[in-house]
């Protein structure tokens, strides 16, 4: 039995395991020259971060899923979101060793791919294991879509949220608060839904743990950055997390930082080919646009965790209401 107890150890001791190995870790990735590659047309101030240790989503990644299996948090509700986090995680740790090594990683159309196979390997598991054939509407219950658009429907959220938190993960810290919050939002769903979670609520205590152990790390100055390793996979085991607790048009407000950093790249883009070269922001992601305007890295991000756990606060609150509204 997952009771609050086994929850709060869950996470203290992926902490304190991340938070132990994480030294030796970063000196072996050191070591074996895996280091950051700073982009030239990114913002100036980035340029000290160049060689900074990159993976470190890869640690937590092992961490969570040891500990998974040795705290019995794994069964069928379980499955997918660690193997979401097993399975993008080794195309992000593939295409970090790359881009270190040989300065090219993995292109968007194998990244893409490569989500695509896992992302619809994981709704189908979904699908079939809860035998589902719509979404649960927040005040309006569950809406019949059939089985095929929601395998589609499963295996979109998963891309994109796998996409959006790696868009998030440029400034230090900002991806790893960014999913404290919205993991803790689904630790807090798993516990009071109905039915009850509580494997589900410890994979994400875990996920918690492990996250604020990398933190550590992680804050600015980094001494370690997360990588693709970590941001493909969490967001995608974000997305799984919010499929199986039938919570997930929650997940955009729950994530309302991974959507409006991929919604800035998307109105960039859009806007410079529309008119031939203009621009709304003065960089995109959004983050970019407030480092140059002239904000520190550290306010950037604590203003991000902010929003987080403002939107965190208000995605559970909905779903509370939503619950209590329909019965």
């Amino acid at each position: 039995m997952v009771g609050a107890i086994e929850l709060i150890q869950g996470l203290l001791l992926a902490f304190a395991v991340v938070v132990i190995l994480m030294p030796s870790y970063i000196r072996m990735l050191s070591f074996v020259g895996i280091g950051k590659k700073i982009r030239e047309e990114g913002p100036s101030t980035h340029l000290v971060k160049q060689g900074t240790p990159t993976m470190g989503g890869l640690l937590i990644i092992i961490v969570v899923a040891v500990l998974a299996y040795v705290l019995d948090g794994l069964d069928a509700s379980t499955y997918s979101p660690v193997a979401a986090l097993l399975g993008v995680g080794l195309l992000g740790a593939a295409d970090d060793f790359l881009n270190a090594r040989k300065g090219l990683g993995i292109s968007v159309r194998q990244k893409l791919i490569w989500q695509l196979v896992v992302a619809v390997l994981a709704a189908i598991y979904i699908q079939r294991h809860f035998n589902l054939d719509g979404i649960r509407v927040p005040f309006a219950g569950e809406v019949t879509i059939g089985p095929g658009p929601y395998i589609v429907f499963a295996a979109f959220a998963i891309i994109a949220a796998s996409n959006g938190v790696n868009i998030t993960d440029g400034l230090d810290g900002l991806a790893g608060g960014t999913l404290i919050f919205a993991f803790i939002s689904y630790l807090i769903i798993a516990e009071l839904n109905e039915p009850h979670q509580p494997r589900v609520a410890l994979v994400c205590a875990l996920i918690i743990g492990a996250i604020l152990g990398f933190l550590w790390f992680n804050v600015h100055p980094a001494q370690i950055i997360m990588g693709d390793s970590g941001s493909l996979a969490l967001g995608a085991t974000l997305a799984v997390t919010a499929l199986v607790t039938f919570q997930i048009l929650v997940l955009p407000l729950i994530g309302i930082i991974f959507v409006i950093e991929t919604a800035s790249v998307i109105i960039q883009v859009a806007y410079f080919k529309w008119t031939g070269g203009r621009r709304i922001f003065l960089m995109s992601p959004i983050h970019h646009h407030f480092e140059l305007k002239g904000w520190d890295e550290e306010k950037i991000t604590l203003r991000f965790w902010i929003l987080a756990i403002l939107a965190g606060l208000l995605g559970v609150t909905f779903f509370l209401a939503s619950i209590k509204a329909l019965h």
